[in-house]
């Protein structure tokens, strides 16, 4: 179950409800959340957001300008400096 959630400071956050989680599961959560030093609230928000949004994942930008750097290195590109003109809009 999703719901949202508008909280004390304005924001509209997500809850999710989780049905039929075996004991064991929870119970292992519980530990390590207090290895973590966090609820076991926190630990789970932490497990998911380390699922769906990893530290390591490709940023298209990073990639296009990795890419540029690796293949552009030798490519000389002359710019012509120009004054500004100006517009005049009747």
């Amino acid at each position: 179950m999703l719901s949202l959630i508008a909280s004390s400071y304005g924001a509209i956050m997500a809850s999710v409800t989780i049905r039929n989680l075996p004991d064991e599961t929870h119970r292992a959560l519980r530990v390590r959340a207090a290895k973590n030093g966090r609820s076991t609230e926190a630990e789970i928000r932490e497990i998911l957001e380390m699922a769906v949004r990893p530290a390591k994942r490709s940023k298209l930008g990073s990639a296009l300008a990795a890419l540029g750097d690796k293949y552009a290195a030798d490519l000389e590109i002359a710019r012509v400096q120009k004054p500004a003109e100006i517009v005049i809009f009747e």
